[in-house]
């Protein structure tokens, strides 16, 4: 069986591709500038909302290049936006962890970082010598090349932990917290009203899409392996059901938008909306072809989503 393999394509083929699937291009040399400077197959990655269906790779008629760049470009300022908030999550999660561990165990990384202050699960016991050992090599590869890391370790011969999260990312600090003893995850849990278990839900799939954002991937119609437990907000803005399971707010961008209700205060969270809504707005006004509830839809937006603001 032969591999299919992709060949380079000059920005003329780039266009006639476009073109021979339907799509309309009214200023060549303007379509030309921006494949080049965005990329032809990010652009691209963005046609399947444009598509008349999932067999045939034809752009519904009447699609403009102009439509396709918008919608482009709203995904590149909603990640921003969304990117924005999450480092505010990280940073605050990274705090009231640093905070209580601290405030328990010490402050020096001889003390905070024993292994008896974490999990004692013996299925555990692996994790947690491979999640302290990695805290410790970012001390040691790190430690001198910041500021504040360097401050301490000149000054004082050790790094406290409300300094040490800030060399950690947030991927380290979802480690981090999977390897606590089952109280400290729930003092820190109870910070946000979550159970131990949805928080852990909740870092691992916020940790995942920041760095989507941070990498710039395709985020508004991303989907993730893993759901979030059903929540009132599902209930009180009667998303519906299929199969017993809610269309909505599970695994899809929604899903965010419902953990960041939660996670975020409540001025970060109606900027957050408000943003996001202007967004919207402004690509409701750029694209005609297909109505803005197919967007929502492959966003994973109930049609009321706004109004989680208000709950």
């Amino acid at each position: 069986m032969k591999t299919k393999v992709k060949v380079f394509k000059n920005l003329d083929e780039q266009i006639e591709i476009l073109k021979n699937r339907g799509l309309v291009i009214n200023d060549i040399d303007k379509a030309e500038k921006l494949l080049l400077r965005e990329n032809y197959f990010f652009i691209n990655g963005y046609r399947h909302i444009f598509l008349r269906n999932h067999k045939e790779n034809k752009f519904v008629d009447g699609t403009t290049f102009e439509e396709l760049y918008a919608v482009f470009q709203f995904d590149r300022s909603f990640r921003n936006i969304l990117f924005k908030n999450l480092l505010i999550v990280e940073n605050n999660l990274k705090s009231i962890i640093s905070y209580h561990l601290s405030k328990k165990y010490g402050i020096k990384e001889k003390d905070y970082l024993k292994p008896s202050n974490f999990s004692q699960d013996v299925k555990k016991i692996r994790q947690v010598n491979d999640v302290l050992n990695k805290v410790k090599r970012q001390i040691k590869l790190n430690g001198r090349q910041h500021s504040a890391t360097l401050h301490y370790l000149s000054n004082y011969g050790y790094v406290p932990l409300w300094i040490l999260v800030k060399l950690l990312s947030f991927g380290m600090i979802n480690e981090l917290y999977s390897i606590l003893k089952p109280e400290d995850k729930l003092s820190i849990a109870q910070y946000y009203n979550l159970d131990v278990e949805t928080l852990g839900i909740y870092i691992g799939l916020l940790s995942n899409y920041r760095n989507l954002c941070a990498h710039e991937d395709i985020v508004y119609d991303h989907r993730t392996q893993k759901q979030i437990p059903d929540t009132r907000y599902h209930r009180l803005l009667d998303i519906p059901m299929m199969n017993d399971e809610y269309v909505y707010g599970k695994n899809d961008i929604f899903a965010i938008v419902i953990m960041l209700k939660q996670v975020l205060n409540e001025n970060d969270f109606l900027d957050f909306i408000n943003e996001v809504s202007y967004e919207l707005n402004l690509l409701d006004g750029r694209v005609n072809v297909i109505p803005q509830e197919k967007i929502l839809d492959r966003m994973g937006f109930p049609y009321n989503w706004e109004n989680i603001a208000d709950i």
